[in-house]
């Protein structure tokens, strides 16, 4: 059995309310899941260890799902063990206002030589060849002209 460090024990109400849960029926199933992992980790009240080998097989999901549910759950608590976990990463927008200005500019103007219209790539490429940003993508080319209900056909 690997070293748990992080070892779960419910109080008899957490234990009522993880099973009241289970036996509803009517929460999600990823709820559900957690639950069940919980009840199966819990080593209160004379409660008999389990591996997180042997949870991962009555719950079928894997290993790691019983490592971060441990952890979440003796650093957050059981609301936040039970709900899913919401990622912390936060996007930076290629374009703010004065981007998607030079962009609807650009998309409005006359095409380079040689081509008959704007590509959503020679549109990105251009604006990098311009220097109003470092690098853009052609999908946010169009995600950027969708917006505005900018058509370049």
């Amino acid at each position: 059995m690997a070293n748990k460090y992080y070892v779960v024990e419910l109080t008899s109400e957490e234990r009522k309310q993880l099973k009241r849960l289970i036996s509803i029926g009517k929460t999600a199933a990823y709820k559900q899941r957690h639950a069940r992992i919980l009840l199966l980790a819990d080593e209160g009240a004379g409660s008999k260890p389990t591996t997180d080998e042997q949870i991962a097989e009555a719950v079928n999901c894997g290993v790691a799902t019983i490592e971060r549910l441990r952890k979440r759950f003796i650093e957050e608590g059981l609301e936040a063990a039970l709900e899913r976990h919401k990622s912390s990463r936060r996007y930076e927008r290629k374009l703010d206002g004065d981007g998607e200005a030079h962009l609807i500019a650009l998309a409005c103007g006359d095409p380079p030589d040689g081509y008959k219209r704007w590509t959503l790539r020679i549109l990105a490429d251009r604006m990098v060849e311009l220097e109003y940003v470092d690098s853009l993508s052609y999908q946010t080319v169009r995600r950027t002209l969708k917006k505005t209900n900018l058509s370049l056909g």
